[in-house]
């Protein structure tokens, strides 16, 4: 009788459809994760050249600044804000300016600044150089340059470039110091 019975209890094998719906959650979350991450490097690839345009134009300002001091075109009271903290009376203008030509002095972010500066992209060739090459004025980037006095003979020197993204306004920021010292 034993026999009988052992003979009709059959296992059953595979998995149940719980098993198989938990499976399924797991790889649909695993799979959004995945498509995220895609998505946020394509986002940060497209970025970038904005990110390494604002740190040029960031250090472009600092070593405006610094060709000023070095070559003596200013002095040393006149490496300062407009206005600055308390009514400064330097020559480089205060708050978030338009990225510029430098102007007659050879100065950026000053009173005397020429058009706004032109970003150089490829015509309809896909080649940079040829004469199809598209000339469009940099906008939505602003440059600021703040100079605070740490001493008197040092100064902070602080460069902040705005730019726009698709996901908001970013910003980066040089700071360096400046010395009376050539």
């Amino acid at each position: 009788m034993e026999e009988l019975m052992a003979a009709r209890t059959t296992r059953d094998e595979g998995f149940s459809l719980i098993e198989v719906s938990i499976a399924i959650v797991i790889l649909a979350v695993g799979a959004l994760a995945m498509a995220g991450g895609i998505a946020l490097g394509a986002r940060r690839l497209t970025g970038s050249q904005d990110q390494i345009m604002a740190s040029e134009r960031a250090a472009e300002a600092a070593e405006s600044v610094f060709k000023a001091r070095d070559n003596r075109t200013l002095t040393w009271a006149q490496i300062r804000n407009v206005a600055g903290a308390a009514n400064d009376n330097g020559i480089f203008l205060d708050g978030p300016q338009p990225i510029r030509e430098p102007g007659p002095d050879g100065l950026i972010n000053t009173a005397d600044d020429g058009d706004l500066v032109e970003v150089l992209r490829p015509g309809p060739d896909g080649l940079l150089g040829t004469d199809d090459d598209v000339r469009t004025p940099l906008f939505g980037m602003t440059r600021e340059i703040e100079i605070r006095d740490l001493s008197p003979t040092l100064r902070q020197l602080r460069v902040i470039v705005r730019y726009r993204t698709p996901s908001g306004q970013e910003e980066f920021v040089l700071t360096t110091y400046i010395s009376a010292y050539a």
